[in-house]
């Protein structure tokens, strides 16, 4: 396929006729042991499908296997599905499968040995024999593939150079990517490879003249010139930087965000997993469908069952077994589904953490909730990947997590029947029953040894009995023989039986209604200390937690809470996931807050939720001062209780990693505050988190978590809190672009700001005022209320608001004529922000001083500030406004007489503002279409 289509038998090339055929196999061999839909035949092989597109591919199918017979090959090969037909295609036939292996190959070769990598990718690279599927009369769907695979063949011929560079073969690199640029010579990557390998094969005169060859072409062919990376290569070639001489300068091959990383998001296998052997086999015949072993089209089985009984370990298990076949990555997510309403995990969250473990920068997250999901779908394509949704509580939360794409499997875990996923996803569903009695009697003869077991082999089956088979029983029932191997089986199978009943949630028929009592023996084992640590982590919200939240629990901060939380993974009551953060099972949550419920008091209990809101309120206030001190208006915590611990960060990096482990716990609190009645910490948590999730592209999180505490704030009528949450609310719904939700919530903030007392407060509401009567076209009234909302300020001497008010005022004083005096304000206002390092402010103003210049007919001055403002934005990373601020420099190139300019410049701006999903992408691509693009 890498070429003109080209089949081989064991008698030489089939002749395989027309183009149509030849479309009609193609279509089949980019599914190969998949079956292809008579609409994908139709896609593939027809630009215009005919009406009898049935009994034409009916037609090509008979004249294939004709050829395959008559070359020597089997009549099976070329199978009849119910839905259509499928291919069988074997280990190394299919060059393109072959390509991808030693792409893979090369891949898994870095950066231990970029040489090796280097020449697997040269020989990936010659598998080429010219265009893909050269000469063919294709549908839309070949058309697809054939740019895909064009782009892909570049980009592995850049990673090479990439890669051959640091092995040092500077001549092999040169001359490659010298017959590349004239056959890409807009491919800047291209060049900029060419010229590092001229100037270390010590031709830098070459080199340089490589560059002025690449400034030409590109003005020439696009009106621009080369951008920042090529230009600082040049100048460090001009300034012999020693840096040119090591390989660690070469610019990295692909883009950031352009190419997603390789997650591999699987926790830790379970040691002596037992059993399930049945169900490993359906799950490898499910995921693993192809004749060849290839990945199917996407397929999610629905692992059902009980609580304790083993759906996640089977998951991770048989994941972790079969790795290996999904080589791009796996993706891996507890959904919390069963967990208390407010805390389940929202699709939105979940997806979040997908795209930012295959490598999404936040920047590049669109807006929408569907434009994210088409994001994640559009990664996986063309891509194996293996995802695992543990936990789902319903088929809606699951549903958009789906991969989209051939080679992709998904596999969910869940108690409820998931029978919407199997009705419209096409789903199989399977079952986890309770251990077998022979797989529970291994579960014990791994975990205790053969000779223990057949030593007392009736306690053995009577712990298996009392334990009703169930694996989370059962391995805690272990680990109590384990940690006491002088007790006889037959004695702990007697505290078993005294001490039967079972957890609430496992009332009436259910077999887990011995659970409680299995607990209870690793938890009457503890020391006083962890046992009480036990009782208070099941208040915790969730989904896991660090040493510092689990010492305010305890209300000692100055004893080491480490030792508690060793001795309570020892005993198999909490799991340290990863390095640091603790969890365990939703039955040890609801187990672990019963006991709390029995033997700590109602005033106890609050007092160690206090104290742990505490520690996430005062820690993420810290932190979000830390992102941006000039992000908002400082709110006033009460102090900390005694004995609540807080996190020290030392800068902004120690501030968004802080957030970026604790984001899920964070917005758990936010709810678990709010059902608990700790209204202050509900809103307070809430506006901490506004800066990193605006940050991070969490909009829909962001809303959520300030919907939660505008209810909790209403329900107390804590005004203050209604006055944070309805401005934040604005600020986010306008990000969200639903200016309707906005303006509700502006609306709400002209309530509350009726009999307002704060200086400050008032100010930020007249500021607001201003903006939303400039929305809603009143000019007039938008430039009294920022002059209102600047003598305030002024007043009580905020320098931050006062800046942002000049700005205001001067930007709505340029349209009414007086474009001199908008100048001075916003001149003035960015003085004062570069004197207290508001970046953000800065940006703002530098757009306003365009505008100004622009109305006075200073186009060249306008266009420089423009230039500043997309600079700062792009140092800050706020997408929409690099977009916006490239908007404004093609109207100023279209009012200079340079048009294509102006297209480069709204191009650039349009592919943004698609990425991010914004309606104002309409409006620009207006603009190119009255250009005539």
């Amino acid at each position: 396929m890498l070429g003109p289509l080209e089949v081989v038998g064991q008698g030489g090339a089939l002749g395989l006729g027309g183009t149509r055929l030849r479309a009609v196999l193609a279509t089949l061999l980019l599914h190969p042991g998949q079956t292809v839909t008579l609409g994908q035949f139709a896609r593939g092989a027809w630009v215009d499908p005919p009406r009898a597109v049935a009994s034409n591919v009916r037609t090509y199918i008979t004249q294939l296997r004709s050829a395959f017979a008559m070359a020597g090959e089997e009549a099976s090969r070329l199978a009849t599905r119910p839905e259509g037909y499928s291919l069988v295609v074997h280990a190394g036939e299919l060059d393109l499968r072959v390509f991808e292996a030693l792409v893979d190959e090369a891949d898994g070769a870095v950066p231990d040995a970029p040489g090796r990598a280097a020449d697997r990718l040269r020989e990936a690279m010659r598998l080429w024999r010219g265009e893909p599927l050269a000469g063919l009369a294709v549908g839309p769907l070949l058309q697809d593939e054939v740019t895909r695979l064009a782009e892909r063949r570049i980009t592995v011929t850049e990673r090479w150079a990439d890669l051959a560079l640091q092995a040092g073969r500077h001549d092999e690199v040169a001359d490659e990517t010298a017959r590349q640029v004239r056959l890409h010579p807009l491919r800047e990557r291209l060049w900029e490879l060419l010229m590092l390998a001229l100037y270390r094969s010590g031709r830098q005169g070459d080199a340089l003249a490589a560059y002025q060859e690449a400034y030409e072409v590109l003005k020439e062919e696009l009106g621009v010139a080369p951008r920042g990376s090529l230009q600082r290569l040049q100048r460090q070639m001009l300034a012999a930087d020693p840096a040119l001489d090591g390989p660690s300068v070469a610019p990295k091959s692909v883009p950031a965000g352009r190419r997603p990383t390789r997650p591999r998001q699987l926790p830790p296998d379970v040691p002596a997993f037992t059993g399930r052997a049945k169900e490993i086999a359906r799950l490898d015949a499910a995921a693993l469908g192809g004749g060849d072993g290839s990945p199917a089209i996407v397929i999610v089985s629905a692992i059902e069952g009980t609580a304790g009984v083993g759906k996640t370990t089977l998951a991770v298990h048989w994941a972790r077994r079969i790795a290996h076949r999904f080589g791009d990555g796996q993706l891996y997510v507890n959904l919390r589904g069963f967990v208390p309403e407010g805390e389940v995990m929202s699709t939105a969250e979940a997806l979040r953490g997908f795209l930012d473990g295959l490598g999404v920068p936040p920047d590049r997250v669109p807006a929408g909730l569907d434009a994210q999901i088409g994001l994640y779908r559009s990664l996986l394509a063309e891509r194996r990947v293996l995802v695992i949704l543990d936990n789902a509580r319903d088929a809606r939360q699951v549903r958009p997590l789906l991969p989209g794409a051939p080679g992709c499997a998904a596999v969910v875990t869940s108690r409820n029947r998931l029978s919407g996923l199997v009705a419209a996803e096409g789903a199989q569903p399977l079952t986890l029953d309770l251990l077998s009695r022979m797989e529970a009697r291994e579960l014990l003869t791994r975990r205790l040894g053969a000779a223990r077991v057949a030593a007392e082999s009736v306690a053995a089956d009577q712990i298996i009995d009392l334990c009703a088979r169930l694996p989370l029983a059962l391995a805690i029932a272990a680990a109590r023989a384990i940690t006491h191997p002088e007790l006889p089986l037959a004695v702990l199978a007697a505290e078993l039986r005294d001490a039967r009943g079972g957890l609430d949630a496992f009332a009436g028929e259910d077999p887990a209604t011995d659970v409680r009592a299995v607990l209870s023996w690793s938890y009457r084992a503890l020391s006083p200390d962890a046992a009480r640590l036990f009782r208070l982590l099941g208040l915790h919200p969730g989904p896991d937690l660090a040493a510092p939240a689990a010492a305010s629990l305890t209300g000692d901060p100055g004893r080491p809470v480490r030792p508690l939380l060793e001795e309570l993974t020892g005993a198999h009551l909490l799991t340290e996931h990863r390095p640091g953060r603790y969890t365990f099972h939703d039955l040890l949550r609801g187990y672990a807050a019963e006991l709390a419920e029995l033997h700590d008091t109602e005033e106890e209990r609050r007092a160690a939720r206090h104290r742990l809101l505490d520690h996430y309120l005062h820690t993420a206030y810290t932190a979000t001062m830390l992102l941006e001190p000039h992000a908002f208006r400082p709110i006033t915590l009460t102090p900390i209780r005694p004995g609540a611990a807080t996190v020290p960060l030392a800068g902004p990096s120690e501030a968004a990693g802080w957030f970026t482990g604790e984001r899920q716990v964070l917005l758990a609190a936010v709810g678990r505050a709010s059902s608990a009645g700790f209204t202050t910490h509900c809103w307070q948590l809430a506006w901490t988190l506004t800066e990193f999730l605006d940050r991070g592209g969490h909009w829909h999180e962001w809303v959520a978590s300030q919907e939660t505490a505008l209810a909790a704030a209403e329900r107390a009528g804590d005004r203050t809190g209604l006055l944070y949450t309805c401005q934040a609310l604005v600020r986010a719904y306008g990000t969200l672009n639903r200016p309707e939700d906005a303006a509700s919530h502006m609306e709400r903030l002209r309530e509350l700001h009726a009999d307002a007392t704060d200086v400050k407060g008032p100010a930020q509401h007249h500021l607001r005022e201003s903006w939303i009567h400039h929305l809603e076209g009143r000019h007039q009234r938008a430039l009294e209320e920022s002059s209102r909302a600047l003598a305030l300020y002024q007043a009580a001497g905020d320098l931050y608001g006062e800046a942002a008010c000049l700005n205001a005022v001067g930007y709505y004083l340029i349209p009414y004529g007086r474009a001199e005096e908008g100048l001075k304000c916003c001149q003035e206002a960015l003085r004062i922000q570069r004197d207290i390092g508001d970046r953000r402010g800065e940006g703002a103003t530098l757009d306003s001083i365009g505008l100004a210049y622009r109305h006075l007919g200073r186009l060249a001055a306008a266009k420089e500030a423009y230039q500043r403002c997309l600079d700062v934005q792009t140092e800050l990373g706020h997408r929409y406004y690099q977009a916006h601020a490239l908007v404004r420099i093609g109207e100023i190139h279209l009012d200079s007489g340079t048009p294509e300019a102006a297209r480069d410049a709204w191009t650039a701006a349009l592919a943004i503002l698609d990425d991010l999903s914004h309606p104002e992408a309409d409006a620009v691509r207006a603009k190119l279409h009255r250009l005539g693009h």
